[in-house]
C-alpha cells in the first residue's frame, strides 16, 4: 500500500532545494506507466526548470508564487500532434480533430499526472495541482510553444515542502460510492453527508471572512461563480477550436 496516498496534502510553499535528476526521472517514468487509451499515450509532459519560463508560467497561473518557488513545473498536455504525424507517416489517415479525441487525450494526461503525483509524494516531495491551467490555456500554449493538436490540461508544481498543512477534510464514503447503480440523494441525505463540512471550525471562519450564510454560497458567489465559469468555458472552447479539436461534423 502506498501510504503517501492517504497523507496527500496540497503544498503551496517550497524550499529552494533542487530535485535530483534520478528522482525526477523516476517521477516521469511513473507517469509513463499510467493507463492509456488503446496504448496510444496521447499526452506529453513539459518539464520546466528555467527561471525565465517559470516567470511566464507564474504570470499565466494568476501569479501563484509556488510556480516560481517549486524547482520543477510539469505541464501535462492532451497531445494528438505526435500520434497524428505517426499515422500520416505510415499511410494512415487520422480522424482525431474532434472533441472526443481531446477528451480521450485529456484522460490520458490526467492519469499520467496522478501517477507522477503519487510517485513524487512517495519520494517525500510535495505537489500541487494548478486548476488555472485550463483557465489560461492560450497563454500557456504561447509560453510553451505548443503546436496544433496539443492543449494543456493540468499542471503540477513539485518540490520539497516548506510547510506541512493539515489534511483537508473529505466527504463520507457514502457520498461518493454507489453500489450497483447510482442512488440519487434526498434532501435529508445531502444534509447528513455535508453536515461535518458545513459545521467545521474552518467553515465558521470562512463564513465570517466572506460574510456569507452558508459554505455553498462561498463556492457559488466567491470561488467558482457562474460568470467566471461561462467566461473561461468560452475561452477554452476557442482554444480547442484553434488547436484543432472541434471538427465535430462528418465529412461527406
Amino acid at each position: 500500500m502506498v501510504e503517501s496516498v492517504f497523507n496527500h496534502r496540497s503544498i503551496r510553499k517550497y524550499k529552494s532545494q533542487k530535485i535530483d535528476d534520478k528522482a525526477l526521472d523516476l517521477i516521469l517514468r511513473a507517469a509513463s506507466r499510467a493507463s492509456t487509451t488503446g496504448n496510444m499515450q496521447v499526452y506529453s509532459i513539459v518539464v520546466t526548470k528555467d527561471e525565465a519560463i517559470k516567470e511566464k508560467l507564474w504570470e499565466a497561473h494568476f501569479k501563484q508564487d509556488m510556480v516560481k518557488q517549486a524547482p520543477v513545473v510539469l505541464t501535462f498536455l492532451a497531445d494528438f500532434n505526435r500520434f497524428n504525424k505517426w499515422c500520416e507517416q505510415n499511410d494512415a489517415i487520422p480522424g482525431y480533430d474532434n472533441f472526443l479525441s481531446f477528451y480521450t487525450a485529456s484522460i490520458d494526461a490526467l492519469l499520467a499526472a496522478q501517477n507522477a503525483a503519487i510517485q513524487a509524494e512517495d519520494l517525500g516531495l510535495g505537489i500541487c495541482y494548478l486548476g488555472t491551467t485550463t483557465y489560461m490555456a492560450q497563454k500557456i500554449i504561447e509560453t510553451l510553444n505548443l503546436p496544433k493538436g496539443v492543449v494543456p490540461v493540468t499542471t503540477l508544481v513539485i518540490g520539497y515542502p516548506a510547510e506541512l498543512p493539515g489534511l483537508t477534510d473529505r466527504l463520507p464514503m457514502e457520498a461518493i460510492i454507489h453500489k450497483e447503480t447510482y442512488q440519487d440523494f434526498e434532501a435529508s441525505s445531502i444534509e447528513k453527508l455535508y453536515y461535518d463540512k458545513d459545521h467545521s471550525e474552518l467553515t465558521k471562519k470562512l463564513l465570517e471572512e466572506n460574510q456569507k450564510e452558508t459554505l455553498a454560497q462561498i463556492f457559488t458567489d466567491n470561488r467558482y461563480t457562474k460568470k467566471d465559469n461561462v467566461t473561461f468555458s468560452k475561452l477554452l472552447l476557442e482554444v480547442l477550436k484553434r488547436q484543432g479539436f472541434m471538427n465535430n461534423e462528418m465529412e461527406e
